[in-house]
């Protein structure tokens, strides 16, 4: 299965994460598809820029977000996020 997710980048301490798209099966930090966004969560405020257009692509493609991308697909307003989150809760 696909998964979009974040993968931890920076030094040790000061983390900022990329967005990407893996197989669930690869290491939080190994091999990716395509990266689609960054997020910083040292920033005030926190500074999210994402792909609209790949992250619709991904999502229809059935990837799924975990949940710290669906929160963050929501609050940026990535249309389908809450649909798929919604069903990866049932």
């Amino acid at each position: 299965m696909v998964r979009i997710r974040l993968r931890r980048v920076g030094s040790k301490g000061q983390p900022s994460y990329r967005i990407v798209v893996a197989d669930q099966r690869s290491p939080r930090d190994g091999r990716f598809i395509e990266n689609i966004g960054h997020y910083n969560p040292r920033t005030e405020p926190n500074t999210v820029v994402i792909d609209a257009e790949r992250a619709q692509y991904w999502l229809s493609q059935g990837a799924q977000p975990s949940e710290a991308v669906a929160r963050l697909f929501k609050n940026a307003g990535v249309v389908g996020a809450a649909a798929e989150a919604d069903s990866d809760a049932a």
